[in-house]
């Protein structure tokens, strides 16, 4: 099963897709999801809830340094 992104009928962007796109992360995301739906038990999935944690937490330590500056 691949989770794909949702379809867009009115040109209206997921505000967390977008935000998640910006980071660089939506693929972690999207690996996360169908990790989840593969095994039905979210526990099975911690290396790609890391992952994502890991990507989300390096944008958010970015855009901290570059609000310093």
């Amino acid at each position: 099963m691949t989770i794909k992104p949702r379809e867009k009928f009115d040109n209206d962007d997921d505000p967390v897709e977008s935000m998640l796109k910006r980071a660089g992360c939506l693929d972690l995301h999207y690996k996360v999801q169908e990790c989840i739906a593969t095994t039905k038990d979210w526990r099975k999935c911690q290396d790609e809830v890391n992952d994502f944690k890991e990507c989300i937490t390096k944008h958010k330590q970015e855009e901290f340094n570059k609000s310093k500056r």
